[in-house]
């Protein structure tokens, strides 16, 4: 494949993994479309690659003429978009299930040779989480319309600017006590950059395609052990408070009338019930980051480098173990 003549189209390319695979591929050679809702948003991904290699379009994947126009002409199409709480327009269900199969049916009616879809660890059609199930019957009908997609399912992913770990920091520093909701689940955390890494060994096409992927890092911890070592790297003593589904979701309620994104919605408390981690046939089939030549790489050396900026005294603070 000649690179400097292969166009790539990522839908929600400037987001916390889309920069990263953005990165990645512009050092390759790829000439990179990065379609959002909000193009004038994502101009921070220009100067990851040479001058007009990075163009940042609008798409919205709710509206399939749109979709239709950014995959036009893209050898390979990478679909990263996905909610993580519903507001207004923005459904579980039209983002992640009919959004994902707008972009595999433009993907395949455009003559792409990969697709590469972003899905999640605990997608189930069965789930309780409408986010799960969502996930869940997005991958079918990604497969139904391209069946030589590849779907990545990462457990939580940590790194600069992450989600969860940032997240539960700023609840440290702000609160006194921490919720604990799920303390049992079981958790894999993988990093932003072997994430990035396996997306773009498959858009590549370096691994086997019709196939979904799952992957984790090195360490499976309960949801209460991730919290005991946030707080070990912020050096925080906040007590953890164990707080029942159904309370949860009574605390979850208050925050869906407010205009600004929840702290807590009655659906995670949904995905906190189920474990998140690699299954045990995903490791036997080696659908995981091994197939892509990936390592994982441990939390220690990566959490230390941000989560410092949650402690008392920010960096001038120092783990003495």
């Amino acid at each position: 494949m000649d690179r400097t003549n292969t166009l790539v189209t990522i839908f929600g390319g400037a987001g916390f993994v889309g920069t990263q695979i953005v990165q990645l591929l512009a050092r390759k050679g790829y000439r990179i479309r990065v379609a959002m809702r909000r193009p004038d948003l994502a101009q921070h991904v220009k100067p990851l690659g040479a001058v007009g290699q990075i163009v940042p379009i609008q798409a919205n994947i709710r509206n399939a003429e749109s979709v239709q126009r950014a995959v036009k002409g893209a050898q390979i199409v990478i679909n990263l978009v996905g909610v993580g709480f519903e507001r207004g327009r923005q459904r579980f269900r039209a983002v992640h299930t009919l959004g994902a199969r707008n972009v595999a049916e433009a993907a395949k009616a455009a003559g792409a040779q990969q697709l590469v879809h972003m899905s999640a660890l605990g997608a189930d059609p069965q789930s309780r989480s409408a986010y799960a199930r969502s996930k869940a019957l997005g991958e079918t009908e990604v497969l139904a319309a391209f069946p030589e997609a590849v779907i990545i399912r990462p457990s939580i992913i940590f790194g600069q600017g992450d989600g969860f770990f940032n997240f539960m920091g700023s609840l440290a520093r702000f609160f006194p006590v921490l919720p604990l909701i799920g303390g049992k689940t079981k958790f894999q955390p993988v990093y932003v950059g072997d994430v990035a890494h396996a997306f773009a060994v498959a858009a590549e096409g370096g691994v086997k395609t019709g196939r979904i992927y799952e992957l984790g890092g090195p360490e499976v911890l309960t949801h209460r052990t991730l919290l005991q070592r946030i707080l070990h790297e912020t050096m925080r003593h906040n007590p953890l408070l164990p707080l029942p589904a159904a309370i949860g979701k009574l605390l979850a309620a208050p925050f869906a009338l407010l205009p600004f994104p929840p702290l807590l919605t009655a659906d995670q408390v949904d995905l906190l019930q189920a474990d998140n981690a690699v299954s045990p046939e995903a490791i036997e089939e080696k659908r995981t980051l091994a197939a892509f030549g990936v390592e994982p790489t441990p939390m220690d050396a990566i959490l230390p480098s941000y989560l410092w900026r949650f402690r008392k005294h920010g960096q001038f603070d120092r783990q003495t173990a």
